[in-house]
């Protein structure tokens, strides 16, 4: 990628500290893969739906509300990015779609894959995040060559600590390029979709065409039981 200078839209960011704050909460929801490791899928939906709900509601009376919107500014008001700040663009923040996304990953994948996916996305893009922030030069749809190398090699270590069929290294090689598809849909998905959406949907697509395409004898349900 190329220097580029970005846009004033683009430097308009919260300030480093409570961009530490923001990801500092973010990490909390390392807690779902880490719960779903445990527990069914249809426990999980029972904890991840009635949460889910709470924040969806909570952002459409942001967007429609007068004093929700003052309310939750005058809470959250220097950790708001400004597309958040403000109600001329309805949208929801990014709790609620981790939250959206956890859900659709848990429906949609095998426990393994989906347990991969979402935690690639909490810790990656915490780290992708802070290290752009810190270190980015080299600029592209507002992320960085710094911050998406980041992405890539956390996820890397990740991917050590989340389960596997067998342990066989075509596991790991797998679950390696399917990060790396996250990555690139990380900057793709830019004022298309939120990241925190297309990070573990595009993972877990990823994984589980590369495990049917390479490893179509390993069970991937072996954690669904």
């Amino acid at each position: 990628m190329t220097d580029v200078q970005p846009s004033a839209e683009q430097t308009e960011h919260v300030s480093f500290k409570f961009e530490l704050l923001r990801k500092g909460i973010h990490m909390m929801s390392l807690s779902i893969p880490v719960v779903y490791y445990f527990v069914t899928r249809d426990v999980m939906l029972i904890l991840l739906i009635p949460l889910t709900l709470l924040f969806v509601v909570g952002d459409v009376m942001r967007s429609f509300h007068e004093p929700t919107f003052h309310l939750y500014e005058k809470i959250f008001g220097r950790m708001l990015r400004p597309h958040e700040k403000t109600k001329k663009k309805k949208t929801l923040n990014g709790a609620s779609w981790v939250l959206i996304s956890a859900i659709l990953t848990v429906l949609i994948f095998p426990k393994l894959i989906a347990i991969t996916a979402f935690a690639i996305l909490i810790v990656s893009d915490t780290i992708a995040a802070l290290i752009g922030r810190r270190f980015g030069t080299r600029k592209f749809n507002d992320k960085s060559l710094e911050g998406s190398t980041a992405f890539v090699l956390s996820a890397i270590i990740v991917i050590l600590f989340t389960p596997k069929v067998a342990q066989a290294p075509a596991e790991y090689a797998i679950a390696i390029v399917s990060a790396v598809i996250g990555a690139i849909s990380e900057v793709l998905s830019f004022d298309i979709i939120d990241d925190n959406f297309a990070i573990p949907l595009s993972i877990g697509s990823a994984m589980w065409l590369l495990y049917f395409l390479f490893l179509p004898e390993l069970n991937i349900y072996c954690l669904d039981g």
